[in-house]
Parts: structure tokens; sequence; C-alpha cells
């Protein structure tokens, strides 16, 4: 569930980007829930043709996605559109620069311009994409040029077919079978999925269409190849439907790219370059039968198959492999946790511990060495402590240690309990603390949404105080004056605000995304 100072940020954005009126569509959206076009007419106040307006600029910039609910009778469908805002996809937008750096590093620049315009305009079709690329050059830009660029991206998974327009979704709720894999025998869980979950699993088409070019229309029914004059009527097929498809940025492909980059970087940074390279050949060997971002423990492998991977990278073909088989021991692959010769990585661990520094770091920072001391202490253990016991080990005066214990617990990071204790006539309370880590990152999650809130309308203030020295033209503000220097000001501004703006938000990104 999205805290509320979540839902102001992803607010803010779309106000940002969009205007206030598209603002309060999105707004009603998330505060009551699913609506039909007619409720967010009733509810925002709003003209039929502003909401329908707004409604089509979410969409386009995959901000909400239509569905319809069946009762169970997909002949007889007797609700309306319903509207879903999508608040993950909202604050994807804070990450086009890190998305398009991401592109420039694995391909090149000419995929970098297709993919800047997907996320400027949202969804396009490829002769808007050579439309677009065109733009402003003296040369036109080839649809084959584009059409190249496109191919790359989509075989890198960071370009997808739009999804479904209105998936029908099942009223009924259907679990989902999870299984984890213990080392002796193998436990179900049952879990439900979310409704933004199947509605968007509906919509999505399958991996074979969702990147691919055009679809493939060579074989008839039957799985048998066709005639030649069916073939060519299959490529002009090919060509108009080429013309028609909608494309998109894949977020989920970049959201996993930057899970593993961090994954990597704390591994490198608890361990050395030859453990990170080790996990990084594992994600890479992994990562397209990777079924969900967030997935629990990598892929099993073996280690011949891990050995291959590790091989092919300069930093990899130094490692013996009993220096392999080291490193995958320091990521918790034990010879007690190896099943049937596979080696899997506990990835959530690495994450988990990634935030614990993140969560200390704060408490460090928010509340002095004391302070973090017994954080630190009781974020390492799972069992209650008492004041006395904690003071004693963090060789911090009981009195002290109560007052700092207390006010983490009034921020919301510690959880307390008290036991009364009756000694003669007399009766006090005993307090028991203890970090309750998943309430906790969600309070930190909260926290950094809003410290994200507050610099993003920082930075909103000093653009609008500042708008008559942005206005002025560009070669007056290299002379010398009073002009130039509240512009070198304003860049400063902007580049301390942005940075840490960008900062937060890989945090933001360790607590939600991944």
């Amino acid at each position: 569930m999205v805290q509320q100072y979540g839902i102001k940020f992803a607010l803010h954005l779309i106000n940002k980007h969009f205007g206030n009126v598209v603002s309060k569509v999105c707004e009603n959206l998330f505060r009551r829930g699913l609506l039909t076009l007619d409720q967010l007419i009733q509810y925002t106040q709003l003209t039929k043709d502003q909401v329908k307006n707004s409604l089509l600029v979410l969409i386009q910039h995959n901000c909400v996605q239509p569905f319809l609910l069946d009762d169970d009778d997909v002949n007889n469908l007797k609700v309306r559109t319903q509207y879903l805002a999508l608040f993950d996809n909202i604050v994807h937008r804070l990450r086009f620069p890190k998305f398009l750096e991401t592109v420039l590093l694995r391909l090149d620049e000419e995929c970098v311009d297709i993919l800047d315009g997907l996320l400027r305009d949202g969804r396009l079709t490829l002769k808007q994409m050579v439309d677009r690329a065109s733009q402003g050059k003296e040369n036109t830009v080839t649809t084959k040029v584009v059409r190249e660029s496109l191919c790359k991206l989509l075989t890198a998974r960071f370009v997808e077919r739009c999804p479904a327009r209105e998936p029908v979704v099942s009223t009924s709720f259907k679990e989902t079978t999870i299984r984890k894999r213990g080392v002796k025998s193998a436990k179900i869980f049952e879990t439900p999925k979310t409704l933004e979950q199947r509605v968007l699993e509906a919509a999505m088409p399958g991996d074979a269409i969702r990147f691919s070019l055009t679809a493939d229309t060579v074989l008839n029914v039957d799985g048998e190849k066709k005639s030649d004059d069916v073939q060519m009527n299959s490529v002009e097929e090919n060509v108009v439907e080429e013309e028609q498809i909608l494309w998109r940025a894949n977020f989920e492909e970049f959201i996993r790219h930057l899970r593993h980059k961090v994954l990597i970087e704390n591994v490198r940074s608890q361990h050395d370059d030859g453990t990170a390279t080790v996990l990084s050949a594992v994600l890479e060997a992994t990562k397209t039968v990777e079924k969900n971002v967030k997935m629990e423990n990598s892929v099993p492998l073996s280690l011949d198959t891990i050995t291959t991977e590790v091989m092919k990278t300069d930093t990899g073909r130094a490692l013996t492999i009993d220096r392999i088989k080291a490193s995958l021991s320091q990521l918790g692959c034990s010879s007690s946790s190896v099943v049937d010769d596979l080696y899997s990585i506990d990835l959530k661990k690495i994450i988990e511990q990634a935030r614990n520094e993140d969560v200390e770091s704060i408490v460090l920072k928010r509340y002095g060495n004391d302070a973090y001391r017994m954080f630190r202490l009781l974020s390492k253990g799972s069992s209650f402590l008492d004041t006395d016991k904690i003071a004693a080990c963090t060789l911090v005066e009981s009195k002290k240690a109560l007052k700092f214990l207390t006010q983490l617990w009034n921020d919301n990071y510690l959880h307390m309990e008290t036991v009364p204790v009756v000694t003669g006539r007399r009766s006090s309370d005993i307090f028991w603390w203890k970090v309750n880590q998943p309430l906790l990152w969600i309070n930190v999650l909260d926290e950094m949404y809003h410290a994200a809130l507050n610099l993003s309308i920082k930075m909103a203030d000093e653009q609008k105080k500042n708008e008559e020295v942005l206005n002025v033209p560009k070669h007056k503000l290299k002379e010398p004056g009073p002009l130039q220097k509240e512009y070198k000001r304003l860049l400063n501004v902007w580049l301390l605000l942005g940075s840490s703006l960008m900062k937060l938000d890989d945090a933001l990104m360790l607590f939600h995304d991944f």
C-alpha cells in the first residue's frame, strides 16, 4: 500500500508535467480507487471533455491503465471501463535520466534518441519515431535506421509493445502459487495477487509478441509453411502492422538493470571485486529467465554454467575454479545450501542488508553515535531487549539510553512493549525494545517520499523565482555582470538540488522497487 507522501509526490510529478487538471483526475484515482468516466466527472467536477482528455494523456504516458471488469461472463459485460492509476509508472518519470544513461552505456546514441522520444512523448508508432528523429535535421532519417535502433532496444528488452487497451479482468479473486525450495523439500505458499497485478498481467502480451517487431505470420494455423503468395501477403500485412503498433519504454527492464547494479556494488563493498564479478555473471546468465524484478533468489545454475559466464569478462578470466567457489560461498552458497549441484544466491538478503545500512546511516546523522549503537544492536537481532541490557551492551548510561530509545520509538524507528513488574508494594514497568523491519522500512520510505517532495518543490520554486533570468537570451548571459552571476548561482542551486534528488531516488528504489 502506498503511503500518504508517496501519493503526494506522485501527484506533484503529474502536476509538474501535465498541469492541475490532469493531476486532479489522477488524485481522485489514487484517493478513491477504481473509477469510471462518469464517476470521475462527478468527483472532479470537471467537464466530460476535460476528464476524457486527462485520461488520454495519462494513458499515453503509461500512468493509467483502463480495463473491463468481468462478472464471469465476457459476452455480457455490465460494468463500464474502469481506470487504474499506476503509481510505479508515475514515479519512474523521476528516473528517465537514469534510463537514458543505461541505454547509452549498453547500446548507442541512436538508441538513446529513440528511447528519449518514448520517455518524452509516451507511446509512439514506428512512423512517429521516424518523424521525430527527422525533426530539425537537414537529411531525413530513414525508416530503416530507426527500425534497426528499435530492434536493438527490443533485443535488450528496453522497449516493448504497449499493453492491451482494455483487457478483461475477472472479478473472482484467484490465487497464485509461489514455490520456495528448501534444502530437502519444497514449500508452497499461496499468496493472492493484487488487482493491479492482475490488470497488468491481463493487459500484457506474451514475450514472443511483446518484444517482437512484427508478428510471425509465415506459418499457417496448422504450423505448416505458407505458400509463396500467402507469404507475400503476410509481408505486406506486417508492413501495415508495423505502422500501427504502439511502442513504449519497458520500465520493468530498467528497474531490473538498476537492481542488478545495486546488488553488485553492495557485494563489491562488502567483499571484493572477484565476488562482485561472480554475482554479475550469475545475474547476466539468468536475466532473460527472471520471473519478476523482486526475485528473492537467483535462478539455480550449475558451477560449469557460472564458470563459463564468469570467463566471458576480463576480470573473470583471472579467477580460478576455487576462487569462484569461494566467492559463491561468500554469497551464501555453502555446501549445505547447494541443491542438486545447482547454486542459487539469496538476493533478498543482499537488498535487506543494504536497506539496514541506509537506515543506520539515517539514525547516525539524526540522533548521534549513542543512539546509532543502540539501534544497530537491536537491528542485528530479532528478539526484544530491555533498557538495562541495551545500556550495558552499548556502554550508555541507563537514563540516557531510555531517552534515546524513547525518541527512536516516537519517530517509529523502534517497537516497544511494557511489562509491569511488582516488587513488594511497588509496581513499575520494564521497557522492552525491538526493531520491526517491515514496519520500519515502510515508515522510512514515506519519510523519503516526503523529502523527495520537498526537494522537487524547492526546485520548482527556484525556477519560478528566476523566470526572468532563465528567459534572458544566452548571448547576454555570457557578458560579465549581475545577470551572469545570478545565472551561475541558479545553475549551482539546480545542480545541488538535482543531484540530491537523484541520490534520494536511489534510496527510494532500494526500499520500494527492489
